[in-house]
């Protein structure tokens, strides 16, 4: 999301990373050693590296060609509507909204609009504020979501908001975060929630789950509760996610600092990741004292992971995957190496943080999540530099290597990981515009991610990293942008990659040449939320801050959208436009892409981006209307009339 403090999972941003890494100009003598030492290398990208006919052709490893593909559907204009608008030749079913039973058995509570549900209740209930999702086959129009609910609006979950704080608030708040399971089935076009389901389950903020990789049992992860270290209640704020080879859910852990209160004097790490002594919003700390710091010191450094779920299994205990760094993860995009192995995509989401990837040891193995269960815990993580005109290296954040040893402040591998952000400092990564999700093409293997925006690059009082840069070319980057690129000769496991912009988002029509951007197509910015679809076409979804809404750059009148973009031509088309308030985000497709889920996040947010509980329908009353209580969080199904594939 984005504002003047540029806002993400309900908590504004800060930008907490000052640290002054090399510059472009820095670099760019080991950019020309890398040059003349790499055989492979493809021709080098000048000038502005928009769209263009070198870039549209294969990439090594495929025989793909890259051609246009016709997106088949009707352009839907902007729109103020409070509700969820889709191309005509579609239509849109919403269900699984905030507080719907999750088919953990018949007879679960029913959502009551008056915000009178107990925590209990909703512990058995769709959690609040749905995001990333993946859809899991079990057979022909039959299948699993696992669905985030990133974070809560206190404003909307209980009845006076939070003029009275108390215990059974603050566990209502961590019943309505984490993770739902439910099991579909589509008949005669309509996706149905069985319930009761052997599969439903509810993760929550206080569900037991295991620490493992180099960093479980270190003394850092230690608490009184957890002598062991390997022990940990719940997750929390997840943000986007991922699917494995082998199919289990990997669920994301993002704005994870904003529930913690810091020690009174924050030491360096609560500092680089955003602890301060009043907490960030959510009053946890108040009543539980797992997330004061200043009681439980190590208890932050649980936080931050990437979780690991075998959605089949609702008695599978989730896995903390510690090998996969420590940060604000926006997402987990797993592709294959050219020899078996697995690869995870990785962004951390604030201004000025880092992209990252992780590379498994071991090849994946047929026999799913039992023959694979160990697969994330061993592995190279990496750290992105986007060097000038298109180059860019993967730096590994291994001890002993790139100065990440014990002189520096890192005993261990340990340490590497729990204090990912500053081993990523040292080593010199690039400060991004806040990179979230991530989308590996199904054809040619090119990687693109979305820079949401940062208001904050090029400003006064910040190091001369965070100026413009190739990269990141724009101050005051308030509409973002996507970049894609090329791992070296296709592999997912190289270490050098060749990058260029796919798109500045902008507005054509801006009356400032900086927020016209370099879009073909329909307008748009902020965007968050990126998935292929098996035919290779991107969908793009965007997350424009209620506080900036019709403001500034934002100047035209309109809610979020979600586009579709043709990466061969670069036509992009607008295909949906959300309720007012709303963030659009979730993106996962039926097998046979005749459906496509994506998630209407916090509808009716107000410009103050907490709602009021005397006015909760103050900005939205959707999906249930003017009689149905408070708006809610929701799963919506689209499908084309006609049957067909989604997109064409």
């Amino acid at each position: 999301m984005l504002s003047n403090k540029d806002k993400c999972g309900g908590l504004t941003q800060e930008g907490v990373n000052f640290s002054d890494n090399a510059t472009l100009h820095e670099v760019s003598v080991e950019r020309r050693r890398i040059l003349k030492s790499t055989a492979s290398a493809v021709a080098l990208l000048v000038g502005s590296h928009s769209l263009n006919e070198a870039w549209a052709q294969p990439s090594s490893n495929s025989a793909h060609r890259a051609v246009g593909k016709p997106l088949g559907f009707t352009a839907v204009p902007i729109s103020m509507a409070d509700n969820v608008t889709v191309p005509p030749e579609y239509v849109a079913q919403v269900f699984y909204r905030w507080g719907d039973p999750t088919g953990l058995a018949q007879g679960a509570p029913a959502f009551k609009t008056d915000a009178s549900n107990t925590w209990q209740d909703q512990s058995l209930q769709a959690g609040m504020h749905h995001d990333g999702m993946e859809f899991f086959a079990l057979g022909k129009d039959h299948g699993l979501l696992a669905i985030n609910h990133e974070y809560t609006d206190d404003g909307l979950l209980h009845a006076d908001g939070m003029k009275t704080w108390t215990a059974d608030k603050v566990r209502k708040s961590q019943a309505a975060h984490g993770v739902s399971v439910i099991e579909v089935t589509q008949s005669q076009g309509q996706w149905v929630q069985q319930i009761p389901s052997r599969y439903a389950r509810r993760i929550t903020a206080n569900t037991p789950m295991v620490l493992s990789g180099p960093a479980a049992g270190h003394s850092l992860m230690k608490t009184q509760a957890d002598p062991q270290g390997t022990r940990v209640l719940g997750t929390l704020n997840n943000c986007a996610a991922g699917q494995t080879p082998w199919g289990t859910y990997l669920t994301c852990e993002e704005n994870w600092n904003g529930y913690f209160s810091s020690q009174a004097t924050p030491n360096a790490d609560e500092k680089r990741y955003g602890l301060r002594p009043k907490g960030g919003g959510y009053r946890w700390h108040e009543h539980d004292s797992r997330f004061d710091a200043a009681i439980n010191p190590n208890e932050p450094h649980r936080f931050g992971w990437v979780v690991e779920i075998d959605p089949t299994d609702p008695t599978h205990i989730p896995i903390k995957r510690t090998a996969l760094g420590r940060t604000k993860h926006e997402g987990a995009t797993t592709t294959l190496t050219r020899d078996g192995r697995v690869v995870v995509y990785m962004g951390d989401d604030e201004r000025f943080e880092y992209i990252y990837k992780f590379v498994s040891r071991d090849k994946v193995k047929p026999g799913g999540f039992k023959a694979n269960q160990h697969v994330l815990d061993h592995g190279t993580l990496y750290v992105a530099r986007f060097d000038s005109r298109g180059y860019g290296r993967w730096i590994a954040l291994a001890h002993g290597q790139n100065g990440l040893d014990a002189a520096h402040g890192f005993a261990t591998q340990a340490e590497v990981l729990i204090r990912c952000r500053q081993a990523a400092d040292l080593v010199g990564a690039t400060k991004m515009d806040r990179p979230e999700w991530i989308a590996v093409h199904p054809d040619t293997g090119e990687v693109f991610v979305t820079l949401t925006n940062n208001s904050q690059r090029g400003a006064a009082g910040r190091p001369a990293s965070d100026m413009p840069n190739d990269a990141n070319p724009r101050a005051d980057n308030v509409m973002g942008h996507i970049i894609r690129w090329r791992e070296v000769d296709g592999d997912p496991a190289a270490t050098e990659f060749r990058w260029i912009h796919f798109a500045l988002a902008g507005d054509p029509l801006a009356k400032k040449a900086e927020h016209q951007g370099t879009v073909k197509g329909d307008l748009y910015g902020s965007p968050d939320g990126l998935s292929f679809d098996r035919n290779g076409l991107l969908w793009i979804q965007t997350d424009i801050s209620t506080s900036a809404m019709h403001k500034g750059a934002y100047e035209f009148v309109g809610n979020n959208m979600m586009l579709v973009s043709d990466p061969a031509t670069g036509e992009t088309k607008r295909f949906l436009t959300g309720p007012a308030g709303c963030e659009i985000t979730g993106l996962a497709f039926a097998p046979d892409q005749k459906t496509l889920f994506i998630n209407i996040q916090h509808p009716g947010e107000p410009d103050s981006e907490r709602s009021d509980p005397a006015k909760p329908r103050a900005v939205s009353s959707w999906p249930d209307g003017q009689g149905g209580g408070r708006p809610r969080s929701a799963t919506v199904a689209i499908r084309r009339k006609d049957g067909g594939v989604v997109g064409t």
